[in-house]
């Protein structure tokens, strides 16, 4: 695997970070992460030169790479702090969970697609960014391991799961893609044990959030 990072792809992130800024991610901490984060390792390496567009990219499976402001926006919307718990649903490619890990979380994500999980997991390893990986449902979560201080879910959900509501803690927060074909970002925060409120942060497009096939 290329472990490059030239001057050449560090000026593209540069740039990157100044589009997002443009677009209105205004969380220095996020900004940073993403500067440092070789995007390019996480997609085939025939295309450097659209690592660091602002659009989504295939990564096999039927699975995308969300675009940088998409992973900028939701990031932002986590609050993410040194040492919070976070669990995310969907580690497709595994650069949104090198975004948290740079954050300082202790990160266990789930992901539905073998292939990718097996992929994904070795990158993260070679790139020593310290995920806790699983292959799984992501409607199950990760009951063993909770409850989570946050929870991010990076693929199109038609409902929030029961199951993620359970695991987030009281006072906790879930940022999360609701609806079929074009979703609303939505903020969860965990009340009580029985109450959310909600927030709504406009339209995003993500590949379907799949139910584990047994």
């Amino acid at each position: 695997m290329q472990h490059l990072d030239t001057y050449k792809t560090k000026g593209l992130r540069k740039a990157l970070v100044e589009g997002l800024k443009n677009k209105g991610i205004a969380s220095t901490s996020v900004l940073s992460s993403i500067e440092k984060i070789p995007r390019h390792l996480f997609i085939d390496s025939s295309f450097l030169e659209f690592a660091y567009q602002d659009r989504p990219f295939p990564i096999g499976e039927g699975q995308t790479i969300s675009q940088p402001f998409t992973v900028a926006k939701q990031t932002e919307l986590l609050q993410v702090k040194p040492k919070e718990k976070i669990l995310e649903i969907g580690t497709g490619s595994g650069y949104q969970a090198s975004v948290l890990v740079e954050l300082g979380a202790k990160v266990f994500t789930i992901e539905r697609h073998r292939n990718l999980f097996l992929k994904t997991k070795e990158l993260l390893k070679n790139l020593k960014y310290n995920a806790k990986c699983f292959y799984g449902d992501g409607y199950a979560g990760l009951p063993n391991f909770a409850p989570f201080d946050k929870i991010i879910v990076t693929c199109g959900a038609p409902f929030v799961p029961e199951a993620l509501k359970e695991q987030l803690k009281i006072g906790g927060i879930m940022v999360i893609p609701e609806g079929e074909d074009v979703q609303k970002m939505n903020v969860y925060t965990k009340l009580s044990d029985t109450e959310f409120s909600c927030e709504e942060h406009g339209d995003f497009r993500f590949v379907p959030m799949l139910e584990s096939r047994k």
